[in-house]
C-alpha cells in the first residue's frame, strides 16, 4: 500500500506539520505570535530547521508568552544568543522582543490579535485550488496589505513573502494541493 500524496514532507516531523497544523486555522493569539516568530526566525534558512528547534525555541521564549518577551533586557538577549538551541541571530533575536510589544499593543487595541490579523481574509480561510506546488504564489494582494500595515506599525521580519508564510501556516490560507491526502479535510 503506498504512502497518501502530501504537498510536502518526507520526515516524520514534517509529515506530522503538515498533517495536523498547516493550513489549519488558529484563533489562539499565544499559538499565533508563536508561528509569527517562528516563519521571521526562518528568513533564509529552510523550515524544516525551525521545525528541528522548535521547541528549544519554545522553552528559551517563554512558552511564546509576548507579554513575558516584551520586557525581555540586554541580560536576556546574551542568553538567547548563547542558546545553541536556537537560530542565534541578533537581529531575529530583537525583532522577537519588538514584535512582542507591538502584539499586545494590537491585543489591547482589538481585544486579541486574533481579531485584528484574522479581519484581513473576512475571518474565513482563503482556499487555493492548486494542481502543482509551483502554481501556489509565494506573496499576494493580502500579504502585501498585511506586511505594509505591520511594517508601518513597527513590526520587523514581516516582508510579504514572510506574512504569506503565516497565512498558510495559521491556516489565514488553505493552500493543500487538490490532490493532497488533507486538502478535503480543510
Amino acid at each position: 500500500m503506498s504512502e497518501p500524496f502530501r504537498c510536502f514532507g518526507d520526515t516524520p516531523i514534517y509529515i506530522d506539520y503538515h498533517d495536523h497544523e498547516w493550513g489549519r486555522p488558529v484563533h489562539d493569539d499565544r499559538k499565533l505570535f508563536e508561528m509569527l516568530i517562528l516563519e521571521g526566525a526562518q528568513a533564509g534558512l529552510s523550515w524544516i530547521t525551525v521545525l528541528k528547534k522548535r521547541e528549544a525555541y519554545r522553552e528559551a521564549f517563554d512558552g511564546f508568552d509576548p507579554a513575558k518577551i516584551a520586557r525581555y533586557d540586554d541580560v536576556k538577549v546574551s542568553e538567547l544568543l548563547a542558546n545553541e538551541g536556537i537560530i542565534r541571530n541578533r537581529l531575529k533575536i530583537n525583532a522577537a522582543i519588538v514584535n512582542a510589544k507591538l502584539f499586545c499593543e494590537i491585543q489591547e487595541r482589538y481585544g486579541s490579535f486574533d481579531k485584528f490579523i484574522w479581519e484581513y481574509v473576512g475571518h474565513k480561510p482563503i482556499v487555493g485550488h492548486w494542481e502543482k506546488f509551483e502554481d501556489m504564489p509565494i506573496t499576494t494582494g493580502v500579504s502585501d496589505q498585511i506586511s505594509k500595515d505591520l511594517k508601518k506599525m513597527g513590526f520587523k521580519f514581516v516582508g510579504s513573502t514572510i506574512v504569506y508564510s503565516f497565512m498558510q501556516a495559521v491556516g489565514m490560507v488553505n493552500d493543500h494541493l487538490r490532490s493532497c491526502c488533507v486538502y478535503e479535510q480543510m
